[in-house]
């Protein structure tokens, strides 16, 4: 059934996108979960009613419950470590009713804490005075600041931007060259992927470019939805064209025309930034038809998302542009033989993109010597509030964990343990953080996870017990449904703890949940249910002294 919807969807393409009406029409009336929207949608697509109310009903933003929403808190892991919610969820009560205030996860705004959407816009940091005003008159400082460090030399994805002229150079001398001459830099560079899994990146481009098939397409998963990172983020709202070049260079070597942007809907800053460069492109001459006369004809978009964090799975986020409910598709075949429409295509995340100019300039061997042999390559970090100096540091691969806290500043508040890679990163305590490198086999062989290298500090006064819970809570709310262990498997992970956290009496049977943990991290369709078990695994060996009167044996 879903390769006939797929097919179905191709048919009206990426312009006439039936996810972006879905978002138009919630834009409009607060939700798309009403009876007329959902059958006019149905009709217009050829899905039918059922399919698409399925598709409406899994996005926060396009749910009928958020219709009546005015602000919306961020609920993520870094805000919930900084302590700033509960007095600013009693400070807007002064404003809204309870009925109107909403949550959502996560805003990007990690380094400062007590952060809100309102009204389209995000903001944090704020005190309660300038919420006041904000809410009274609608003037408000909704301005994202934080510290921007780079421990290279030169600065490679924190570099200034000097011009379209001069940035594209490099994009437009490859446009002359032979395709396969790419493959060798690309090959050489050792980039491998940014978003947490560390692919090696020639393969996946390759793979595409090999795939039968008139029709391609070049897919940016922009839905950063990790508590804690902020690193898309900062390169869509402060570099974008290291990522829209990125994705240029993906098309020609590839052989697709069309590139899409698929950013979260809780980045509306990112979403306007990145469509204002796509413009600056068209101007240039740099999009559109036979691209400076080279015969390369390729076009960008971007789909602003709806509050799915499940849509940071690859197949995932295909089947959202496709209109489709946001659920993991099995792998094989993989995106780069069906991906988009069931076309062969690319997926990489932000970071990945944005190297692209940085093995175009200097080339692939020098690319490779930044970083490690098996870790090639600069890598952002983004550090939450708990942190002297937050912000987005740049470091060779390969650089101590240890370093980068120095760089900003340690902490400012007593801290037991950092978690690192989003909601399915390993706890880290401060204990072991000397022995780790940031870098893919570092953290692997120490039984933790780098992802996409987000931050969370957790401080001494939060109980392990606690986050542990937040953590089966997060994976409950944000499963996509499809495969019984992450569905049933965080549910029963939430209620366990919950009882225990609530009668004294009863105690967890360690046996049981190590059991549920395997069975997820085993069985799981994807990483979402399938990694949660790390991070608690890792809290149970080693903060098992505090966790003890929760647990039998």
């Amino acid at each position: 059934m879903s390769k006939n919807l797929s097919q179905l969807s191709f048919r009206q393409g990426t312009e006439k996108n039936l996810f972006e009406r879905m978002v138009a029409a919630a834009d409009a009336k607060g939700t798309a979960e009403i009876h007329d929207d959902v059958h006019r949608l149905g009709q217009e697509s050829l899905f039918g009613d059922a399919i698409t109310l399925g598709a409406v009903s899994a996005y926060d933003f396009l749910k009928a419950e958020n219709a009546h929403k005015k602000i919306f808190l961020c609920n993520g892991s870094a805000c919930l470590c900084a302590g700033t919610q509960e007095k600013l969820h009693h400070d807007l009560e002064q404003h809204f009713p309870a009925e109107e205030i909403g949550h959502i996860c996560c805003l990007g705004r990690c380094h400062e804490g007590a952060a809100f959407q309102y009204q389209g816009k995000n903001y944090s940091g704020l005190s309660p005075e300038a919420v006041n005003q904000l809410i009274s008159s609608g003037q408000g400082d909704s301005e994202d600041r934080y510290a921007v460090v780079s421990h290279l030399q030169p600065a490679q994805l924190t570099a200034p931007f000097s011009s379209i002229d001069a940035y594209y150079a490099p994009f437009k001398k490859l446009l002359t060259q032979d395709r396969d001459s790419l493959a060798a830099e690309l090959k050489d560079s050792g980039l491998r992927g940014r978003g947490g899994a560390g692919f090696p990146m020639h393969f996946k481009w390759q793979s595409c470019r090999e795939a039968p098939g008139s029709v391609k397409y070049i897919v940016c998963n922009a839905d950063e939805g990790d508590p804690g990172a902020y690193i898309d983020k900062y390169l869509m709202e402060q570099r974008p064209h290291s990522v829209l070049l990125g994705m240029m260079v993906a098309g020609w070597y590839a052989g697709a025309e069309t590139g899409v942007l698929y950013i979260r809907a809780e980045y509306p800053d990112s979403v306007r930034i990145i469509n204002e460069a796509i413009e600056e492109l068209h101007a240039a001459g740099l999009l559109g038809s036979n691209i400076l006369g080279s015969g390369f004809n390729f076009t960008l978009k971007s789909i602003k998302g709806a509050g799915a964090y499940i849509c940071g799975e690859e197949t995932a986020l295909l089947a959202s542009i496709e209109g489709q409910r946001p659920e993991v598709r099995t792998r094989p075949p993989f995106p780069t033989i069906e991906g988009l429409f069931r076309r062969p295509t690319i997926v990489n995340n932000v970071e990945t993109f944005a190297n692209l100019h940085a093995i175009l300039s200097m080339g692939g061997k020098e690319f490779a010597k930044i970083g490690t042999p098996q870790s090639t390559g600069p890598k952002l970090i983004s550090l939450d509030s708990h942190f002297v100096k937050p912000g987005i540091y740049e470091v060779a691969m390969g650089t101590p964990l240890g370093e980068v806290i120095a760089l900003a500043g340690g902490f400012k508040t007593a801290i037991k343990a950092i978690q690192i890679g989003g909601p399915l990163g390993g706890i880290v305590p401060l204990s072991q953080v000397d022995q780790l490198t940031v870098d893919f086999e570092s953290f692997k062989k120490a039984g933790f996870l780098l992802g996409h290298a987000g931050v969370v500090s957790i401080p001494e006064s939060m109980p392990m017990i606690e986050y542990i819970q937040h953590l089966f809570q997060f994976t409950a709310d944000e499963s996509c449904g499809k495969c019984f262990p992450c569905r049933l498997g965080s549910t029963r992970g939430k209620e366990l703890i919950a009882k225990a956290r609530g009668d004294s009496s009863y105690k967890i049977d360690r046996e049981l949940i190590t059991d549920l943990l395997d069975t997820m991290e085993q069985t799981s369709l994807c990483a979402l249910g399938g990694g949660v078990p790390l991070p608690i695994k890792n809290a149970l060996q080693y903060f098992s002294a505090e966790l003890e009167p929760y647990f039998k044996n």
